[in-house]
């Protein structure tokens, strides 16, 4: 039995899934390099996510099913590839598993460097203002949140809890010392605000997949107005800033390496 049609035969009666196992692997690896490569949070790919989780699943209980069937010690039928096929499900879990485990640890690690940037970003305006100023004042409420992108719902109820535990710790630990006006995490008294974002000026390594890309000068730099600096050509591999080329990444134009 050839091994891609041991991979292939988890998906054979799995009608939710019509994509390939080869080609989600592909999606996943590329989605991981990118996530590694930028430095801002990039938005969930929950359709890719839920077919891999899907998939992963039935592959774990295959395997079970197929090690319970090993260690019987009166088999009804002599299958002497059952131990490589075995072998092979099991391999092909742990390389899933572990691209999950990475993406999901460096997401996390994104989102608990800028908590406050993201949840501002996600929660709705709020022209209110607090009666108090505490550091949990800085909270925004978001239970009003419907499209929670970038981020992932579950993300987004973790990043909530971590920045709601941290406001209080800091609250107890110092803040509560400062003058009521200093107390905020979302302050930006004097223009300056103490909420700090992903760098998008960092640079990354892309590969251009179409016939031409044009890469973006945003404003800034003695550039007043958004301009379009010079073009990718196919399989062409730059050194870009991330900002220039995040628009044609969302379009699928370019691959991050």
């Amino acid at each position: 039995m050839d091994i891609d049609d041991i991979l292939a035969s988890v998906d054979r009666n799995d009608a939710s899934s019509p994509e390939s196992a080869a080609l989600d692997h592909q999606l996943l690896t590329r989605f991981w390099v990118a996530e590694r490569g930028v430095s801002e949070l990039l938005p969930w790919p929950g359709a890719l996510m839920a077919r891999i989780t899907d998939r992963v699943r039935k592959q774990i209980e295959t395997i079970e099913d197929l090690a319970a069937s090993s260690a019987d010690p009166h088999p009804p039928t002599n299958n002497p590839t059952l131990n490589l096929k075995l072998s092979i499900l099991q391999t092909d879990l742990a390389r899933t598993q572990y691209l999950i485990r990475s993406v999901l640890r460096q997401r996390l690690s994104k989102l608990t460097s800028h908590s406050m940037h993201y949840l501002l970003r996600i929660a709705p305006a709020d022209p209110s203002q607090p009666t108090t100023q505490q550091p949990e004042d800085s909270i925004p409420d978001l239970a009003s949140v419907t499209d929670p992108s970038p981020l992932s719902s579950q993300e987004l109820a973790f990043l909530h809890a971590h920045q709601s535990l941290l406001a209080g710790h800091y609250g107890a630990s110092f803040l509560s010392s400062f003058p009521p006006q200093l107390r905020r995490l979302d302050d930006n008294a004097g223009g300056t605000s103490m909420v700090q974002g992903p760098d998008a000026r960092e640079v990354v390594f892309v590969r251009c997949l179409v016939d031409e890309v044009r890469v973006v000068v945003p404003p800034g730099d003695g550039v007043e107005v958004e301009t379009f600096g010079t073009s990718m050509r196919i399989g062409d591999v730059w050194v870009v800033r991330w900002e220039g080329i995040r628009g044609a990444w969302e379009r699928g134009d370019v691959e991050v390496l």
